[in-house]
C-alpha cells in the first residue's frame, strides 16, 4: 500500500491493510513519519515503511506540491525496487493525490494490480484547501488528473455514494468502481467504561484543522455559552493550517482554561481519549463544497464508542444520518450550534437517546461485515480463488446480512 498519509492515524488503510494480514497475506506499507518515528516497523504484521517526515502545516500551493512530489518519487523508486525482488500481486494507492497511483508505473507493467482509493476528491478538496475556483485553469488541470490515474489504475474505491455519483458522472465507468464507506476499526472503536469525573463535561473535537471543517464555528459557539454549563471543557486535537488561527481565536473569546489544544495522535489512543468525551462536536461547513459533501470518519468513531454527537446539516451527512441519532444544526450557524451544546448538557436523557439510536445503526453498518467485500476484490483482481479463511467468514458474514437485509435497508434509507 502506498500513502501520503500518517498509517497510525488512518483508520481506512490500517483496516485494510491488517484483514489482508489476518488471512496470511503479506503486507507493505509505505507512508509518512511523524517526528521521532522509527523509519520502519510491523504493526499488527504489517510491515509499515514510514518514507518521508511531514508537518501539517502547508498554506501554499508549492509547498504542498512540492511535497507530494517528494513522496510519489521516494514512494515509486522504492515500490519498483521492492517489486523486483519479491513481486507485488496488488497495489493499493490511497489518495489524495491522485496521480500517487503512477508510483505503481513499473510494477504495473510487468503484471501488478493497481487500486486507487479515493478518500477525498480531489479537485475539490484543492479547491476547498486552497480557495481555487472551479473554472480555474488549477481545477481543471486536476479533473484531467483524475480521469487519468483512474483509467490508469484497475479499480477505484470511493467513500461514499454522493462521490460515487459525481465522480462516475466524469470520470469513470461505475462498473470500475466500489463504495466504502469509512467505517470505524471496532477493534478500537467499541463502547468502554467512562472515567467518571461529576464537575467536568468535555465537549471534543478530533480531526484535521481546515477551514472546511468549521472548528471556528464550533470555539465561537462554546464561548457563547460556557458561562453557562459549569466544568465544561472544549479539547481540540489535531494539527492543520488553521491551528494557530484557532488558538488565538480562543485567547481572543477569553477561553484561557475551557479551550485546550492537543496534537496529532496514533488512532488506538485518540479512540480511548473520545471514549472518554461527554459530547462530541463535527461542524463542518457546507458552504464548502467539500465539506458538503465529504463524510466524517469521526461520526461513526464516536457512535461505535457511544458518544452522542452535534452534527452539521450538510449533504452527505443528511444523507446516512437523521435525527434520532445525531443533533443536527444549521451549518456554519453558531447561535444554535451553542444551543445545541447547551441543550445535551442539560439533558442527560436526550443524549442517551441519540447514543441508543447511533448504536442501532453502526451494529448493521460496521467494518466486521464489509471487510469482506474488500477482500474479494483483491482476490478478483489477482485473478484467484479466496483464502479458505476469507472463504469461511464470507459465508459467515453473508448468513448474518441476511437475517439483517431489511433492517439495514432501512438503516441505509435515512
Amino acid at each position: 500500500m502506498i500513502a501520503y498519509a500518517f498509517y497510525e492515524t488512518d483508520t481506512r488503510i490500517m483496516q485494510y491493510a491488517t484483514a489482508l494480514t489476518e488471512r496470511g497475506d503479506t503486507v507493505d506499507v509505505l507512508a509518512l513519519r511523524m517526528e521521532g518515528q522509527p523509519a520502519f516497523e510491523v504493526l499488527d504484521g504489517v510491515n509499515v515503511y514510514r518514507i518521508q517526515t511531514r508537518r501539517v502545516t502547508e498554506k501554499g500551493h508549492l509547498s504542498y506540491l512540492v511535497k507530494i512530489l517528494r513522496f510519489l518519487v521516494l514512494s515509486g523508486l522504492i515500490v519498483t525496487k521492492r517489486h523486483l525482488s519479491a513481486r507485488y500481486d496488488v497495489i493499493h494507492v490511497h489518495s489524495v493525490p491522485d496521480f500517487l497511483v503512477f508510483a505503481a508505473l513499473l510494477p504495473k507493467l510487468m503484471g501488478a494490480r493497481v487500486i486507487l482509493d479515493i478518500h477525498d476528491i480531489l479537485p475539490e478538496f484543492y479547491a476547498s484547501k486552497f480557495g481555487v475556483g472551479r473554472d480555474s485553469l488549477v481545477f481543471k488541470a486536476l479533473l484531467l488528473t483524475e480521469r487519468v490515474s483512474i483509467a490508469f489504475s484497475d479499480h477505484a474505491i470511493l467513500p461514499n455514494h454522493l462521490w460515487e455519483e459525481r465522480v462516475v458522472a466524469r470520470s469513470v465507468k461505475p462498473e470500475k468502481c466500489t463504495i466504502f464507506i469509512n467505517y470505524p476499526d471496532p477493534r478500537m472503536f467499541a463502547p468502554r467504561p467512562k472515567d467518571m469525573t461529576a464537575d467536568k463535561f468535555v465537549i471534543l473535537y478530533p480531526g484535521s484543522l481546515n477551514q472546511h471543517q468549521g472548528v471556528d464555528i464550533a470555539i465561537r459557539a462554546f464561548a457563547l455559552v460556557t458561562g453557562q454549563m459549569p466544568g465544561a471543557e472544549f479539547h481540540i486535537y489535531g494539527d492543520g493550517p488553521q491551528k494557530p488561527a484557532l488558538i488565538d481565536l480562543g485567547k481572543e473569546l477569553g477561553l484561557t482554561h475551557q479551550l485546550i489544544f492537543h496534537g496529532t495522535v496514533p488512532t488506538a489512543e485518540v479512540a480511548a481519549v473520545m471514549a472518554q468525551a461527554d459530547l462530541a462536536v463535527v461542524p463542518k461547513r457546507a458552504s464548502s463544497e467539500f465539506g458538503n459533501e465529504a463524510a466524517s470518519t469521526k461520526i461513526m468513531e464516536f457512535m461505535s464508542l457511544g458518544v452522542p454527537l452535534i452534527v452539521s446539516r450538510t449533504k452527505v451527512d443528511q444523507f446516512y444520518h437523521d435525527d434520532s441519532r445525531v443533533r443536527f444544526f444549521e451549518s456554519e450557524n453558531v447561535a444554535e450550534l451553542a444551543a445545541a451544546m447547551l441543550e445535551l448538557w442539560r439533558n442527560p436523557a436526550l443524549r442517551r437517546e441519540l447514543v441508543a439510536g447511533a448504536t442501532d445503526y453502526v451494529e448493521q453498518n460496521s467494518w466486521k461485515q464489509k471487510k469482506f467485500e474488500y477482500l474479494q476484490l483483491v482476490d478478483n483482481l489477482h485473478q484467484r480463488l479466496p483464502h479458505p479463511k476469507t472463504k469461511a467468514a464470507e459465508n459467515s458474514a453473508r448468513a448474518t446480512n441476511e437475517a439483517n437485509a431489511t433492517e439495514v435497508v432501512q438503516s441505509r434509507s435515512h
